[in-house]
């Protein structure tokens, strides 16, 4: 029986180096050992939960990320004298949806010169742009071994083109190693951390701030895993401390939101884990479909993916709901996670908040702003989170104090005219990111002086 290349069970490595390596090929997540894959996971210094087994798992079982969607799964896992040293997420995909590193201008010049741009394959987790480690492996030396093997099977496959998407930076160190090249965009990141020497007398109480959404809302989750903050900056105390940290103009325009909100009837309570019920999640699905629906398209996931969300990683979301009248009129969802930081001297891990989803029934000014920005942020500062990723795109969101950070890709393309003529349309756009990097920081929100 003739099998697909994309899912042929074993492929030795042909180059000398890697000869004691050997690459499996698994059709679907559920062939991988999860406890085997969560362990590599947890060794990484960049893990999310996003790239947890169950996550992905329920990315294929749901009906989210299968081949019907376009995304048909190659889960590749490296192997030496039947010791696991490597695994990642592969995707052999006939288009470039859900992936928000924007390649459709490349398959549009493959086109033009009668060459076809898909399938393509890709590293990454779909519909999720969040950093973080893709190449799971025990060492360096696995993880370059685990890129070149990546690159041989896809030109065995006859794919066009490799790409790890939203990598840490020991991926991105494998892939140029490897002669993949690398692209940048730019994301919206916040810290907890106030300034060294404060930032001043405290603001006065928040303008903005809903009757349920003061500091202490809520049940309270475990800080016990708060990480030191930069040199000589430590966590804001309230969401007030934090206020005080930001020039006077962003300072009043936040309390402006807020109390527009806040006038508007509407207040906000927030759920974790096992305290969402299913109502909860139908509600906030409601919302969610709406979002994409308004914009002319179905919804990515599906509502059974947040099912086995709840039912198998429910420590891992916070809800937040909003209502007037009694009623629930919107919802925003974000996830939470832990990085092992003790390579970096640090005793305790680092808790990561990641806003990832939205939606709102009836339309209220600035309640985008405050479910999606100031819920999560004052939640963040009550629970000892680190750090608040926002995700790509919106230079709004440095009003709100979510500053830039460089979000790095690698790309490997089998035609080498085409390689070429990418490698250098990457550096002339790298030096646009550069520019707008420092253009964008140039705007610091923050007091002078931070």
């Amino acid at each position: 029986m003739m099998v697909s290349p994309l899912h042929r069970p074993h492929a030795a490595l042909s180059q000398p180096a890697d000869t004691a390596y050997v690459l499996r090929l698994h059709p679907s997540p559920d062939d991988v050992d999860a406890d085997d894959w969560d362990a590599l996971l947890a060794a990484q210094p960049h893990a999310t939960p996003f790239m947890r087994h169950a996550y992905l798992s329920a990315l294929h079982s749901s009906g989210s990320a299968v081949p019907e969607t376009g995304w048909t799964p190659v889960f590749c896992t490296l192997w030496r004298e039947e010791v696991l040293q490597g695994a990642c997420a592969v995707y052999a995909k006939p288009h470039s949806y859900g992936e928000y590193v924007f390649d459709q201008g490349w398959a549009g010049a493959y086109a033009r010169h009668g060459m076809d741009y898909y399938p393509k394959a890709v590293v990454a987790v779909p519909f999720t742009p969040v950093p973080g480690a893709r190449l799971l492996a025990v060492d360096a030396a696995a993880r370059h071994a685990l890129v070149r093997a990546l690159v041989q099977w896809c030109e065995e496959a006859g794919l066009s083109s490799l790409h790890l998407l939203f990598t840490a930076p020991q991926d991105v160190e494998a892939a140029q190693a490897a002669g993949l090249m690398l692209r940048h965009t730019v994301q919206f990141h916040w810290t907890n951390a106030a300034p060294p020497h404060g930032a001043g007398a405290l603001a006065s109480p928040a303008e903005g701030a809903t009757p349920s959404a003061r500091e202490g809302a809520g049940p309270m989750a475990d800080a016990s895993g708060e990480a030191p903050s930069p040199a000589g900056e430590r966590p804001f105390e309230s969401f007030d401390h934090f206020l005080a940290s930001l020039s006077q103009d962003k300072r009043k325009k936040i309390r402006q939101e807020r109390r527009r909100v806040a006038d508007a009837g509407v207040a906000f309570r927030w759920m974790r884990g096992t305290d969402i019920t299913t109502d909860d999640w139908d509600f906030f699905y409601r919302c969610y479909e709406r979002t994409y629906l308004e914009h002319g398209n179905p919804p990515y996931l599906t509502r059974e993916f947040f099912a086995r969300m709840a039912a198998d990683m429910p420590e891992a979301w916070v809800l937040f709901i909003a209502e007037r009248g009694g009623h629930p009129i919107a919802s925003s969802l974000i996830a939470v996670g832990a990085n092992d930081t003790r390579a970096q001297g640090k005793k305790d891990p680092e808790l990561v908040a990641f806003g990832r989803y939205w939606g709102a029934l009836e339309r209220v000014d600035c309640l985008h702003f405050e479910a999606c920005y100031y819920q999560p942020l004052q939640w963040c500062i009550a629970h000892g989170v680190q750090r608040f990723e926002g995700g790509a795109q919106g230079e709004h969101k440095m009003a709100r104090a979510l500053l830039p950070v460089q979000a790095t890709s690698a790309h490997w393309l089998a035609h080498p005219a085409f390689a070429e003529a990418v490698d250098r349309f990457l550096e002339r756009e790298g030096e646009g990111v550069a520019q707008y990097l420092e253009e964008l920081q140039s705007r610091n929100p923050f007091k002078t002086g931070r």
